[in-house]
């Protein structure tokens, strides 16, 4: 049995937001490459459900965190930041002891 079961529950949750992070991602640079691709049908669906997840915390981010400019472009640290922390906090997550 495991005792840790907070720990747990919460590094699962932390570890799916995580994998919509990189879905973000994934749809991001697809649009990137291919400026006139708009999902359909249930890629719609999920696109929205990755979109309204990371959303809210990515734009807090971006007002506290500016893009870094290096010439034409511009790299997002707020993704950055948002990747980063919730890999650390899935880590410390894990050593909850109850």
């Amino acid at each position: 049995m495991n005792n840790n079961i907070v720990g747990a529950t919460l590094s699962l949750v932390l570890f799916l937001y995580f994998i919509v992070l990189i879905g973000r991602l994934i749809f991001d640079w697809i649009q990137v490459f291919s400026r006139d691709w708009r999902p359909t049908g249930p890629l719609l669906v999920i696109a929205e459900g990755v979109y309204s997840l990371t959303d809210p915390p990515l734009r807090a981010l971006r007002k506290v965190i500016p893009p870094l400019r290096l010439g034409n472009v511009a790299l997002d640290l707020g993704f950055l930041v948002l990747i980063l922390a919730v890999s650390i906090a899935r880590s410390f997550a894990a050593q909850i002891p109850f």
